[in-house]
């Protein structure tokens, strides 16, 4: 069988798995705001009708600096683009031909995006339960690599990784010569995130990638941006194909950067429905990654292969993610988003059933 290598789209699942799609169904594969877009888009999207008879600007100029203005650095330290996956895809091409380390587990499309420019590529394997990053043992590792992936907040696992050890992973990078490539796709779910781009002004090879879809739930109109220092940003910029970003996603995103109460309403739900999730889980006797954000890796630890609670999931209209193409879990965990109330609740209606089953 072959999985699909994403979460979301479901029909491609269970296409995989020769079953039919349930009508009612949640999918907790997605790691989405499940507040749904901020109600300004809703409000003013008859507005946005008229930008589609002219061309967008090319460079997305108000919304970069809009977003130069809330990060303190220059607009021409930005770059948009079509979602994280066209600016992953970006620096793919800027690394053809060179030494890629990912810590791992980890997003996917890093890899595939270097094998695809011809990358050779090796992983800092994180262990299970714990997934601590130890700078001493990665730094081992270095002379041998021209850039260096990280995800914090870390897709799968949810675990952030603080300032002060990303820190000492800037300075050791810059000392070896070693692109630091940070994705903080999912950043703005954080309570606790202490902001460190300001370093792009000190560490000219520290690249920080960021995704609008997640928080502001619009990943159907593809939003997201890199900082780095200009040179890094010029030489992205040339690989960009032209007229990538589309007119109704760059005002969505203005819009969605003036939407700050919505996003201090959607990390104090994210963060009462994890816990109220993982007390759960604690009580049925399963294992959860140390998530700060709103998605976590689930496991029964009395079964290694999580595939016979994702398919008992998977009948009852949850969709979890499976962990199959993520190196180091291979099946051992599930990944699920923290979704509403309601959602949630039916999901631990379903683990109940699966742990008091005959």
């Amino acid at each position: 069988m072959i999985w699909p290598a994403h979460g979301s789209n479901p029909q491609y699942l269970f296409d995989a798995l020769q079953i039919s799609l349930p009508k009612k169904r949640i999918d907790f594969s997605a790691n989405i705001n499940p507040k749904g877009p901020p109600p300004i888009l809703k409000e003013k999207w008859g507005e946005l009708f008229s930008s589609v008879s002219d061309y967008p600007d090319p460079q997305g100029k108000k919304l970069r600096r809009k977003l130069a203005k809330k990060e303190k650095i220059a607009e021409e330290q930005i770059l948009l683009g079509n979602g994280g996956a066209e600016l992953i895809a970006l620096i793919g091409r800027m690394l053809a031909g060179k030494r890629a380390l990912i810590v791992q587990p980890a997003f996917s499309e890093y890899e595939e995006s270097c094998r695809i420019n011809g990358c050779t590529i090796e992983y800092h394997q994180l262990t299970s339960n714990e997934w601590a990053l130890h700078i001493e043992d990665l730094a081992e590792k270095l002379p041998h690599t021209d850039a260096l992936f990280l995800c914090n907040p870390c897709n799968p696992t949810g675990i952030y990784y603080s300032k002060s050890l990303l820190i000492k992973l800037m300075k050791e990078c810059h000392r070896q010569e070693t692109l630091l490539i940070i994705d903080e796709a999912f950043y703005d779910f954080l309570s606790e995130y202490e902001s460190i781009v300001p370093f792009i002004k000190e560490y000219p090879n520290l690249l920080i990638i960021r995704s609008m879809t997640k928080m502001f739930a619009i990943p159907g109109l593809r939003l997201g941006y890199v900082m780095a220092a200009k040179p890094v940003i010029d030489q992205l910029e040339s690989f960009q194909p032209h007229w990538s970003m589309n007119a109704i996603a760059l005002q969505a995103g203005e819009w969605c950067l003036d939407s700050e109460s919505y996003v201090e309403e959607t990390i104090e739900l994210i963060n009462t429905e994890r816990e109220r999730l993982f007390d759960f889980y604690r009580q049925m006797k399963f294992i959860v990654s140390p998530s700060r954000i709103n998605f976590y890796l689930l496991k029964d630890p009395f079964i290694r292969s999580q595939l016979p609670l994702f398919q008992f999931l998977i009948t009852k209209g949850l969709i979890p993610r499976h962990t199959m193409n993520f190196p180091g879990l291979e099946g051992e965990w599930l990944r699920l988003a923290v979704k509403g109330p309601e959602e949630n609740d039916q999901l631990m209606g379903a683990i109940e059933e699966w742990r008091n089953r005959p």
